[in-house]
């Protein structure tokens, strides 16, 4: 099974021109094919990190290594971002078009990536004629038609109902199953990161800094029925006590 590289991230900061360090001193490392949720308060840098790490944005500081791997990013922002005049098909299909895919064949692999994604009925489709979650899942679906290996979501879920959002969630995990992508996930939901991802990583503000790491507990696969769980309940708890004192700007353990 595939996996995505590990990440290395020393000693990065970032400030834009002569303002305040938005980010200090983050240096982690990921395993391949690993989740990382990152939370914290509002403000802290999150999608600035997600930035940086994607390359759309230059570090002030700092080294950021891929390994010897050859990266191959896709970004899933919290707008779905579609082309309005565009059905499901041709939405999914822009980044192989910009490839250079012939037309029949990033249409083929466009349809593969609607049936993945449950949109097969809804292909032909406008953005206008679909809800929250279904656009969504176009933005998931055009984003892995490239197979990357490496997979930024910046609060993806975060515009949709719990009932919508736990799906989606389900659903990333099951096609993280099948491919295995490093992913850096940023969300301002504790129980999402416990859901999803191997640790979580605790930021706080002003500048954004790394305040705790956490090693979530809870084996893979998950699904519906983990949340019902102790360990799960447990682990939400925990993270959601070391964010709150971040929020008070007490020490974390």
């Amino acid at each position: 099974m595939p996996e995505g590289p590990a990440i290395s991230l020393n000693g990065i900061a970032k400030r834009f021109g002569d303002g305040p360090l938005v980010l200090e001193n983050i240096s982690l490392t990921t395993q391949p094919g690993e989740i990382l949720g990152i939370i914290g308060p509002s403000g802290c840098g999150k999608s600035t990190l997600l930035r940086i790490i994607a390359g759309l944005l230059p570090m002030t500081s700092g080294t950021l290594d891929h390994g010897d791997h050859n990266v191959r990013p896709a970004f899933i922002f919290q707008d779905s971002t579609l082309l309005p005049w565009a059905t499901v098909l041709e939405n999914i299909a822009l980044p192989l078009r910009l490839k250079g895919l012939a037309p029949q064949e990033r249409l083929r692999v466009a349809g593969e990536w609607a049936r993945q994604v449950g949109l097969q009925a809804a292909a032909h489709y406008h953005p206008r004629q679909l809800s929250g979650g279904m656009r969504m899942r176009v933005s998931i679906a055009r984003a892995l038609s490239l197979q990357p290996n490496l997979l930024l979501l910046d609060e993806p879920f975060g515009a949709l109902d719990a009932i919508t959002r736990n799906r989606l969630n389900e659903e990333l995990l099951r096609l993280y199953a099948g491919a295995r992508w490093t992913a850096f996930f940023v969300t301002h939901s504790v129980n999402e990161a416990v859901f999803l991802a191997n640790r979580i990583l605790i930021l706080g503000t002003n500048p954004g800094t790394i305040r705790a790491m956490v090693e979530n507990p809870l084996p893979y696969p998950r699904e519906a029925r983990t949340r019902e769980s102790l360990a799960y309940q447990q682990c939400v708890a925990d993270i959601t006590s070391r964010l709150h004192q971040v929020l008070t700007h007490d020490p974390v353990e």
